[in-house]
């Protein structure tokens, strides 16, 4: 592990990211189902500019030192492991669809 890893993931921004993603209901079933629609052309990198985006949006605005330690918190997430992560789950776990997809490129 090196010293910027955390649980397996790139560093701890990109760990709790993908933690709280995982964690609140709604955000998981959204996020399933934009893995579904990204996968179906290995899209990790369409995926992981949607996950940025969205989040970035989502942020609360803030001020001086607040705002400083929030926007460099999250410029040091990984987006694409959390895509790479979130297409390998669905196709991991919908293998028959994985291979209709595949079937009709």
């Amino acid at each position: 592990m090196t010293k910027n890893e955390h649980n397996g993931w790139t560093n701890y921004e990109t760990w709790i990211v993908k933690l709280w993603i995982d964690n609140e209901e709604g955000s998981y079933n959204y996020w399933r189902e934009e893995a579904e629609h990204f996968s179906q052309n290995d899209n990790v990198y369409g995926l992981s500019k949607a996950l940025e985006s969205e989040h970035s949006e989502a942020l609360p605005e803030l001020q001086g030192f607040a705002s400083d330690l929030l926007n460099a918190a999250m410029s040091e997430v990984n987006w694409y492991e959390i895509a790479q992560s979130m297409i390998d789950d669905y196709k991991a776990n919908h293998p028959e669809e994985v291979s209709e997809q595949e079937a009709e490129a």
